[in-house]
């Protein structure tokens, strides 16, 4: 186990339609606008691993601790992007280390 004083976010999206991955960038990219991550980027896959082609979109962030990712999460702004993203999502997979 690491040593290291903060908390990795990695949260992994597939688009219901291809079409919409833009959009998801855009409505996941909202989240950068909450003061509580001390890292945040938001990417589209670029499918280079032959073996995994389900992801379409990857929001990666860093907090100091516990507090500042639950403050992020309880910021009006999450809510907003789960309102624009979770309809044209398939696939939500997130993971806090």
């Amino acid at each position: 186990m690491s040593d290291r004083a903060f908390i990795r976010h990695v949260v992994f999206f597939s688009a219901a339609d291809e079409n919409d991955v833009a959009r998801i960038v855009d409505g996941l990219s909202l989240l950068g606008n909450i003061p509580h991550a001390s890292v945040f980027e938001v990417v589209q896959n670029s499918h280079v691993d032959e073996l995994s082609g389900e992801v379409d979109v990857v929001v990666y962030a860093e907090f100091v601790d516990d507090a500042a990712l639950q403050a992020y999460k309880a910021h009006p702004i999450y809510q907003q992007a789960i309102d624009i993203v979770r309809p044209l999502r398939e696939m939500r997979i997130a993971a806090d280390f």
